[in-house]
């Protein structure tokens, strides 16, 4: 047996024996609310898999909360608590060779997040945010609007860990879709994909009442340099729309002469599942330019037939930035294709981040 088949096989109720234990070797250590995450994130990280993206997710969050509770001259104590109470949960399946490895894969865990923590800086590890709006637009993508119980201090175009109470062991990026707001609220735009066990869960299980947890904005490569004041031209591919989208509420709250072209990329017309939001902008601004790209739709316009990436590029204008921010096929090929019309690499922003 794995370490990830025999935490497959732990109750989630074994956050709360873990944090007693943990109160009873280092009192004080841990806020009793807050095991559950603690435990699901350390747990996952302990057992490895997942993408590159979600383990950077997971380090983001726990770093910061071994930063914010002075954990890390307890890392020790804190990793054979949950090697503890792992192996009292997947008994009699936990062997002697499981343990040995379970030590190994906890020094590893442990290195990582001292890394991490060296990396994040302070603040919260997590904010709770209450579900105040769950919207669904299109066919397997859902609009969801949060209220932060603190206001998050997030920036357009960066990227922020989401986590379900439903599966308090997994982590995910999202980019809000909005600037901050006087209300502090917070619109994240979520599609569900095949293998997303926690995007299906955003979008057809949580509803309007319930907390989401966020983690600390991060750096996703789609920040605009405040120093810059050039033309934008926007590609946006299914939900990627979502940081774009902030962007141009940014460029909104202070224009300074740009012009900004957003090409939305979708199957047909139906798929564009911003639209009214997106009109609305186009209306008000007309510095903003906003472009379909419909890639199987037969109805659509000539100038609008085609990959986002195709029309965009037939738009593209000396001078500008271009930001790009879709699926991974797209991505794959943008910063070529770019390349390959004269972009110079200087003005190409692809994600760090899955968007």
């Amino acid at each position: 047996m794995s370490l990830a088949t025999a935490w497959a096989t732990v109750d989630d109720r074994a956050a709360g024996d873990f944090w007693c234990t943990l109160e009873d070797r280092r009192p004080g250590l841990l806020p009793h609310r807050d095991a559950p995450l603690f435990f699901g994130a350390l747990g996952s990280l302990l057992v490895g898999g997942g993408d590159a993206a979600s383990r950077a997710a997971l380090l983001l969050v726990l770093g910061r909360a071994y930063r914010r509770y002075g954990l890390l001259p307890h890392a020790g104590t804190i990793g054979d608590t949950l090697l503890a109470t792992v192996a009292r949960h997947a008994h009699p399946l936990w062997t002697p060779s499981l343990a040995l490895a379970g030590e190994r894969a906890m020094c590893r865990a442990t290195r990582a997040v001292r890394r991490a923590a060296g990396r994040v800086g302070d603040g919260p590890a997590w904010w709770p945010a209450q579900v105040i709006g769950h919207d669904r637009p299109s066919p397997g993508i859902a609009i969801l609007t949060v209220r932060p119980w603190l206001r998050l201090p997030h920036q357009p175009g960066q990227a922020v860990p989401v986590c379900t109470p439903r599966l308090p062991r997994h982590w995910r990026w999202l980019s809000p879709a909005n600037a901050p707001r006087r209300d502090g609220t917070v619109e994240l735009h979520v599609r569900a994909v095949p293998a997303g066990t926690v995007s299906h869960s955003l979008v057809n299980g949580v509803r309007p009442g319930e907390l989401l947890w966020l983690g600390p904005p991060s750096n996703a490569g789609l920040r605009l340099d405040p120093a810059r004041t050039d033309d934008l031209l926007l590609v946006a591919g299914g939900t990627g729309l979502a940081p774009l989208r902030s962007l141009v509420e940014q460029v909104a709250a202070a224009p300074l002469g740009r012009r900004v072209t957003l090409v939305v990329g979708a199957r047909t017309f139906v798929d564009l599942y911003d639209s009214v939001t997106l009109d609305k902008l186009q209306c008000a601004h007309d510095w903003l330019t906003i472009v379909p790209a419909l890639s199987a739709d037969p109805c659509a316009e000539p100038a609008e037939q085609g990959d986002a990436m195709t029309i965009a590029l037939a738009r593209h204008r000396p001078g500008q930035e271009v930001y790009v921010c879709g699926p991974p096929p797209m991505l794959a090929t943008a910063r070529q294709r770019l390349h390959a019309a004269g972009v110079p690499a200087d003005r190409i922003h692809l994600p760090v981040t899955a968007c």
